[in-house]
């Protein structure tokens, strides 16, 4: 990924607080200089390990000294289990969020879609870098497309929103957990426990695999999840030090676009355990935000959900994202308790 140019200031989204809309940090107040050596905490997958890799070049490009402290997380550790079975993709973001807490780093980075909706007091969503390829990637030794794949084949994915939506496509098909980094989720396909399986195609494209990738589901045939493709990077809400440290590396296309696709998670009380895709798509500015939701007991038909609407703000993205949210609801979909929205 070529290094970004530098966008507006978008601000920060603090704790559970929704949005705010505007240009200025909420916490207002003078530039305050960042630390002498800023502390990167990562899990230490190479994936994970890469997109750190990537912020630190970024901010040592702009004088900054930057470290990084490798960790492993819980989700790291519980690979016999679904996430959505043993706490949600949180699991990956605690101990992170603890080294930051603790004052042993000063921000940490994150693959979006693997961020809680919403962060614990004290913490922020800093900035939102640009996105990559948001799709999802259809990967096999032996056929080159989903529609090539015979009757019953075996499909590994440990994701409710891909399973609901594989099941859409091809009802016939066997879809089976799928836990481990990037490597060890490859591994298993070659070692012949699936014949295909489905990947963010954000994230090989980002390990130079995208010979991989024998073809891409369009968000038309396989929605994206909220997020997916952009990195955000967080700190705790008092470094406005680190926030302004990190501006210059904010997108602000996607972090409006990505801001109405975790509202809609957000308003339906998503997590890792609730079928839920949500994907934005933003010309000039005019967002198009698409949701479906789906039941994986397949009782329940796919409810979908689409609006358009001008888009300048954070707060403009975040209510776009809540009416898409009740959108769905009409339509059936069956959310979680809705968080406050304000």
């Amino acid at each position: 990924m070529s290094p970004q140019k530098d966008a507006p200031h978008a601000p920060p989204l603090r704790g559970s607080l929704p949005p705010q809309g505007g240009s200025l940090s909420p916490w207002g107040g003078p530039a305050a200089k960042a630390p002498s050596t800023i502390v990167i905490a990562t899990r230490e997958s190479r994936l994970a390990l890469w997109q750190a890799e990537h912020v630190q070049a970024l901010l040592r490009a702009r004088g900054h000294q930057v470290e990084l402290l490798g960790m492993t997380t819980k989700g790291d550790q519980i690979l016999d289990r679904s996430l959505s079975k043993v706490g949600g993709k949180g699991l990956f973001v605690k101990e992170l969020e603890v080294a930051l807490e603790e004052g042993r780093a000063h921000i940490a980075v994150h693959s979006l879609k693997d961020v809680p909706m919403e962060l614990p007091e004290g913490f922020a969503l800093a900035c939102v870098m640009e996105r990559e390829d948001p799709r999802d990637a259809f990967v096999s030794p032996r056929y080159a497309s989903l529609d090539e794949l015979p009757q019953g084949a075996v499909v590994g994915t440990s994701s409710l929103r891909r399973q609901v939506l594989l099941q859409a496509l091809r009802p016939d098909l066997k879809i089976e957990p799928l836990r481990g980094n990037l490597d060890t989720r490859l591994r298993k396909l070659d070692e012949g426990q699936y014949d295909a399986i489905v990947l963010a195609a954000a994230g090989l494209k980002r390990l130079e695999l995208g010979a991989r990738i024998r073809a891409t589901f369009e968000p038309t045939a396989m929605l994206p999840a909220a997020g997916q493709g952009a990195l955000g990077i967080e700190v705790r809400s008092d470094r406005q030090d680190l926030i302004n440290a990190l501006a210059p590396l904010a997108h602000q296309p996607t972090w409006l676009t990505v801001t109405a696709e975790r509202a809609v998670s957000r308003a339906m009380g998503g997590s890792c355990s609730m079928p839920l895709a949500a994907h934005g798509t933003l010309t000039g500015d005019t967002l198009q935000l698409d949701a479906a939701w789906g039941d994986t007991e397949g009782q329940a038909p796919l409810v979908r959900a689409s609006a358009t609407a001008r888009v300048t703000t954070l707060a403009e993205a975040d209510a776009l994202g809540l009416a898409i949210a009740q959108r769905l609801r009409d339509g059936g979909a069956q959310g979680a308790t809705p968080h406050a929205t304000a």
